[in-house]
């Protein structure tokens, strides 16, 4: 099916709901989605494979795994979206939503986690069942990485609201990955840390050779580097590479594993190799510049990111080129930090020894 949206006007939205710290992130999603009109949005399904779907709507692409034990949703986009999502969901299959995986806690991700979550229940057993009767199982679960968790679940920067409980993940991990088997296929839940955020989850269909990577990758802007809740550039390219280390690609780099960005089109192995090297080049000429004690404005006025500018780079909005730059010089400083001034012993035109001399 063919793709209608207009990424310029949802990547606004969707950086809005996310350049907020802490837990107000989620808060924030739902604030813009107040101030949008979701009215208009129309969710479009595209078939990656037999059992494998990409809805793209207003937030976060979702992503829908069916097959005989029911389905798993990545992602749930704004709740003012969740009826119509769930519309594009059973117009797919009718079987029992088990489990609803947050890749991370932006609101334009989690926002419908309660509907969509509400909609399905999960699978218990024995003493659970016993114990909390149809509770245990009267909604699917919500998986995500501790992280996710910790940062929802933080008390609220002052002026904030706390972020409902229904958006809450219902079960964490931690450590690197959980997999488990569902519809006879492997899932592999992969944290990849200090990334995009400290709580970036990629969701691996083994058998379907599916990758859904969350805000990690997108095919529309620069990598949105949420530094106040963990993120990193030097984690995001790390994921990146990860990433790679997933896919295989069929002929001349193209097709073989399909990837599902965090917003954006469908994509493959060269999309995910063009954007680590577009985060890795930049970089790199950042800590060049900054290796040469240049200033952040010096760093701006020589415009490291020109050559990419025209495909991901905007100067308005909440993620602009200028504050991709500006992150990056800030991390690269930390990193390798200008040496210290000498200090002079009595004679001016000495220095001290230092221990390492």
């Amino acid at each position: 099916m063919q793709i209608r949206l207009n990424s310029r006007a949802w990547r606004g939205v969707m950086v809005a709901a996310a350049i907020v710290t802490g837990g107000a992130l989620a808060v924030a999603g739902r604030a813009v989605a107040q101030q949008q009109n979701f009215d208009t949005v129309q969710i479009d399904t595209v078939k990656v494979r037999d059992n494998v779907y990409m809805l793209v709507g207003a937030g976060g692409n979702t992503t829908v795994f069916t097959g005989d034990e029911g389905l798993l949703v990545v992602d749930t986009q704004f709740a003012p979206l969740s009826t119509k999502i769930l519309t594009a969901i059973r117009a797919i299959s009718q079987g029992p939503i088990r489990y609803v995986v947050s890749t991370h806690m932006h609101g334009d991700h989690i926002g419908g986690n309660e509907a969509i979550s509400k909609a399905g229940r999960t699978r218990a057993g024995g003493n659970v069942v016993g114990d909390l009767g149809a509770g245990a199982t009267g909604q699917a679960a919500i998986l995500a990485h501790e992280n996710v968790l910790n940062r929802l679940s933080a008390a609220p920067a002052a002026g904030q609201q706390a972020v409902p409980f229904a958006l809450w993940p219902t079960e964490t991990y931690f450590g690197k990955k959980r997999e488990f088997l569902f519809n006879g296929e492997a899932v592999q839940i992969i944290h990849e840390p200090k990334a995009h955020t400290d709580g970036d989850s990629v969701v691996f269909f083994r058998k379907s050779d599916v990758v859904a990577t969350g805000d990690l990758f997108t095919t529309v802007m620069y990598p949105f580097i949420d530094v106040a809740n963990g993120g990193s550039i030097t984690g995001e390219i790390a994921a990146l590479n990860a990433i790679l280390d997933i896919t295989v690609p069929s002929n001349v780099n193209e097709g073989g594993t399909m990837v599902i960005p965090g917003h954006g089109r469908l994509s493959d192995e060269q999309d995910v190799i063009e954007y680590r090297d577009m985060a890795t080049i930049v970089r790199d000429r950042i800590k060049e510049y900054v290796k040469r004690g240049l200033t952040l404005d010096q760093v701006k006025a020589k415009k490291p990111t020109l050559d990419f500018d025209p495909r991901y780079g905007t100067d308005t909005g909440f993620w602009t080129t200028s504050m991709f730059i500006e992150t990056i010089y800030k991390e690269m400083v930390a990193m390798n930090p200008p040496p210290a001034p000498a200090s002079r012993g009595r004679k001016g035109n000495q220095t001290q020894k230092g221990s390492g001399e």
